[in-house]
């Protein structure tokens, strides 16, 4: 079975109708953005990387290696996160969004690369 797929975009962008789920996957509120501009789905903070692992990275493009691992061992010492995604996935599309300026150092970019293996190794009949 195919899911929708997995989307990856900013916050600061507007929203686009085909989004589907708009998941904000930070653990901190975005600046300057309101509740009703973000138009979410869902704040998932318990997926986002944590504190340590945050500010360790700092979105350095030269620690982005050991940070998607690092990151990638939290997520699956997380399943409950992670199945909250999975289940929204299931329903239609989903757009995972984060803050960061870099549009490719980011936890979103590593999270949809996560979900987009685990639908590739999952049992067709999931």
């Amino acid at each position: 079975m195919t899911r929708p797929a997995i989307r990856v975009r900013r916050i600061y962008d507007p929203p686009e109708p085909a989004e589907g789920a708009r998941v904000l996957v930070d653990r901190l509120w975005p600046r300057g953005m309101s509740k009703a501009r973000a138009a979410l789905t869902l704040w998932l903070k318990d997926i986002a990387p944590s504190t340590e692992l945050r500010l360790w990275f700092g979105h350095d493009p030269e620690r982005w290696t050991e940070f998607q691992r690092r990151y990638r061992a939290e997520l699956k010492a997380n399943p409950a996160a992670v199945e909250q995604v999975e289940r929204l996935g299931r329903q239609g599309p989903v757009t995972l969004l984060y803050a960061a300026h870099d549009p490719d150092h980011n936890e979103a970019v590593v999270l949809a690369d996560y979900l987009r293996r685990l639908d590739e190794d999952a049992p067709a009949s999931r």
